[in-house]
């Protein structure tokens, strides 16, 4: 994989493919090499798009003092985990055939089949997260509150309550004009 400099252009959710034990050196070609077997694309920018069948997910490596320690999986943020779920499932593969773990930094820990549901409801959690703190529905289909047409509430009843009170007035009116003149 090409150095791409690491530009954010949205929220999403990060997963690590890293060396099994911390420090040690991370075998990035054979991580590369694996990917590639299992469709990813060189992107023009850097980095690889591993076409699966919920989606597309980016791969770029992530370096520390210009040495590639890990290689990032950008699960794009959706209000569905199909996708997440299917990057757990082969991403497990991978990191298992290439003798490295999958880690979730947002988690803390690595991977496992066990842990899928607990990466799904994180991923979820960021999600959310990013629809309504960030303002980033138009990236994350979230359903939005739909404004009510109309009047609220209360409005609707002091409304009300003045429409009672000037019937009232006008009938008391005219309730005394027939008995002055009749």
């Amino acid at each position: 994989m090409a150095f791409a400099a690491y530009t954010p252009t949205g929220v999403r959710y990060d997963l690590l493919l890293q060396s099994l034990t911390p420090g040690a050196p991370f075998d990035s070609a054979r991580v590369e090499s694996l990917l590639v077997a299992r469709g990813a694309k060189a992107r023009p920018e850097g980095g690889h798009l591993w076409q699966l069948d919920f989606g597309a997910v980016e791969v770029h490596p992530l370096r520390e003092g210009g040495q590639w320690i890990a290689t990032e999986v950008r699960v794009p943020l959706s209000d569905r985990a199909d996708l997440l779920r299917e990057v757990v499932t082969k991403g497990l593969a991978l990191a298992s055939e290439a003798e490295v773990r999958f880690f979730d930094p947002q988690l803390g820990r690595e991977l496992s089949k066990r842990e899928e549901d607990a990466v799904a409801e994180q991923y979820l959690r960021t999600a959310r997260y990013a629809s309504d703190t960030l303002g980033m529905a138009e990236a994350m289909p979230m359903p939005a509150a739909t404004e009510t047409e109309g009047f609220q509430p209360t409005t609707k009843f002091a409304l009300g309550v003045v429409a009672f009170f000037v019937l009232l007035y006008l009938l008391v009116n005219w309730m005394g004009d027939q008995l002055a003149g009749g």
